[in-house]
């Protein structure tokens, strides 16, 4: 696997609160939960690391 990169993540008090409690009813942390929530949004958009599938600025139609 490759290595993980750290950053700093400036977010409000409530949303992390609310994706702390998501994470704690998925049996995931919270690193875990928004790392999952960020895969699952790329791969919807299309643009995910290797992805074919194009976004609006690709050229998809609306």
């Amino acid at each position: 696997m490759a290595p993980r990169k750290s950053f700093l993540l400036r977010i409000d008090p409530e949303i992390l609160q609310a994706l702390q409690r998501w994470a704690d009813e998925d049996l995931r942390s919270l690193n875990g939960q928004i790392e999952f929530l960020l895969r699952k949004a790329l791969r919807d958009a299309g643009r995910r690391p290797g992805s074919k599938k194009k976004g609006r600025s690709g050229g998809e139609e609306s």
